[in-house]
């Protein structure tokens, strides 16, 4: 069978642009019959960074100007992967040229610019606009989704995800835009890895109805890369206490945990549920691990250790004996994402779709009031409305 194609263009040709690219070239790892994205131009504001992109990808057209992509009518879809304090004018632009998109999170610097990007997508409700979020689609995360929709977990006692590393640890790494708050936004480490914190536990329908956010700044200043020094202005870490409810009334307490300061860790994505009737946890350090623990009165409680191996969302040449990683996830994201675009949520070929725009806005009232609730060191509540 001939898979449906999807012609692509990139704007931002970083490490993240490079990601799909990799992705992208290696479609036929995947033996799911999903549309195959197409990458047909390219663009950056750095002519050495789009030349190596090019170059790495024959064929792709090069452009230092993204709206030559938003007028190009070959162009079906986006990805858009730029720093924040850009987000507001191209994720709107891109609405308004009519493209699909998937982009970086958090989906605008602020509340503010993320407001203009939903005030606009709301009037364009056929595109198909996703946020990158790429480990919930480890296999063990998907197996960790239908314990909790299956009911095994009963009332949910405790929640805690997270994304933990230690990249900033040295003092001495010369500082880049996501260290900057004019480029990154004042959420400082929320807006570059809160979506990963969020996204499963959104999704989940664990909203926060208050937040005691905990928020340092380790490290004040950075090399600049030329002999001097720079301020480094946003957050390094931050610890969000969240106060959550379920459908039937009840409240459970969700830790959320964003940290670039995190010694000992490489990129940890974990997440852990606790209930009255069973529990799930699963940690990207050991990714073919799952560990769940399924109790009834009177008997042992005891977590039970599953080596489950490579069993994506979309099957692959890979056999199940093997592990599973992040190239594997990011390349399981892009094919929820082109499924989604061709089939429609409904008619996904499984039934987990990248973040959504309101999820992105989700996280937004978040971390707004973790702003406020560290300035004033106490409890912020999140706006009614979004609340379940």
């Amino acid at each position: 069978m001939t898979r449906r194609e999807i012609k692509f263009g990139v704007i931002g040709c970083g490490l993240m642009g490079r990601e799909f690219a990799s992705a992208a070239a290696r479609w036929n790892h995947l033996t799911t019959e999903v549309a195959r994205p197409r990458i047909v131009a390219a663009c950056d504001t750095s002519e050495p960074v789009l030349r190596a992109f090019c170059d790495a990808n024959p064929g792709v057209r090069a452009t230092p100007d993204y709206r030559d992509l938003l007028a190009s009518p070959e162009i079906e879809a986006l990805y858009i992967a730029i720093p924040h304090h850009l987000h507001a004018e191209v994720y709107v632009e891109a609405i308004r040229a009519g493209k699909h998109f998937l982009g970086e999170k958090p989906f605008g610097i602020d509340r503010a610019a993320n407001a203009a990007i939903n005030a606009e997508l709301a009037k364009h409700p056929e595109l198909v606009v996703r946020c990158s979020s790429e480990f919930p689609f480890f296999p063990g995360v998907k197996r960790i989704v239908s314990f909790v929709t299956s009911g095994a977990v009963g009332r949910v006692l405790e929640v805690r995800c997270g994304l933990l590393h230690s990249s900033d640890l040295d003092p001495l790494k010369p500082i880049n835009w996501k260290r900057m708050t004019k480029f990154n936004g004042e959420y400082g480490c929320m807006g570059d890895l809160g979506m990963h914190a969020v996204h499963l536990p959104l999704r989940l329908g664990f909203m926060p109805r208050d937040v005691r956010a905990f928020l340092t700044k380790v490290v004040h200043e950075r090399p600049d890369g030329k002999g001097g020094v720079l301020p480094c202005d946003t957050w390094d870490n931050a610890l969000l206490a969240c106060r959550c409810g379920d459908a039937e009334g009840s409240e459970f307490p969700m830790i959320l945990e964003m940290k670039r300061i995190a010694p000992g860790h490489t990129n940890t994505w974990f997440f852990e549920i606790v209930g009255t009737s069973g529990a799930a946890r699963f940690s990207t350090r050991n990714p073919r691990t799952l560990e769940t623990l399924a109790y009834q009165r009177g008997q042992p409680q005891a977590w039970l250790r599953e080596d489950i191996g490579y069993q994506p969302a979309y099957s692959s040449i890979t056999g199940a004996i093997f592990e599973f990683g992040f190239p594997d996830a990011i390349q399981q994201m892009w094919a929820a994402y082109c499924d989604e675009l061709v089939n429609g949520v409904s008619a996904m070929k499984q039934p987990f779709f990248c973040a959504t725009a309101r999820e992105a806005e989700l996280s937004h009232r978040l971390f707004d009031a973790a702003l406020t609730s560290h300035r004033g060191r106490t409890v912020v509540p999140i706006d009614a409305d979004a609340c379940p």
